[in-house]
């Protein structure tokens, strides 16, 4: 398992993404709302789905909760759109393609699956404070247990 670079207590680093719609995003401009950060391998696929609905039917909760949902992958803008629309997502996705935002965190990471070895972002969150310093960090975590996770850590309900 690599290094967990990024910590609770850490401030969080910012960084400045493409969303899905086209438009630029930077971490910082969150500041005063807190923040869940989730990184996915792929859009589209079985897991990365049961993760984005999860946040997805978890989003009026989220929102009660002062906060939002950034999902990151290193998927183009046109692959988000069409994700986000098959979904319904009600939150924003941004495409980290040259995966600089997932190695700052450190969930860019080699896999290998049937003999063959690729690097891709290991499924992982992150929930920030209202002032950007991480509160949750979970790396390498399963789709449901992201949600969970992220979710009870906006109520302080962390168990580890």
């Amino acid at each position: 398992m690599p290094e967990q670079i990024v910590k609770v207590g850490d401030m969080a680093p910012d960084f400045e993404l493409l969303s899905d719609s086209g438009e630029r995003v930077r971490l910082s401009s969150y500041r005063g709302k807190k923040v869940i950060l989730y990184f996915y391998p792929k859009d589209d696929t079985s897991g990365c789905t049961v993760q984005a609905c999860g946040f997805r039917d978890n989003y009026p909760l989220i929102e009660e909760r002062n906060a939002v949902v950034l999902g990151i992958s290193p998927d183009s803008v046109k692959s988000h759109q069409k994700f986000k629309t098959k979904q319904n997502l009600p939150f924003t996705l941004l495409v980290d393609e040259q995966h600089a935002v997932a190695e700052a965190y450190g969930v860019w990471v080699e896999k290998r699956m049937y003999g063959n070895h690729y690097f891709a972002n290991e499924r992982s969150h992150f929930v920030l404070d209202e002032a950007g310093r991480v509160i949750e960090a979970s790396y390498k975590v399963k789709p449901e247990e992201s949600v969970h996770r992220a979710v009870a850590a906006l109520s302080g309900d962390v168990h580890r």
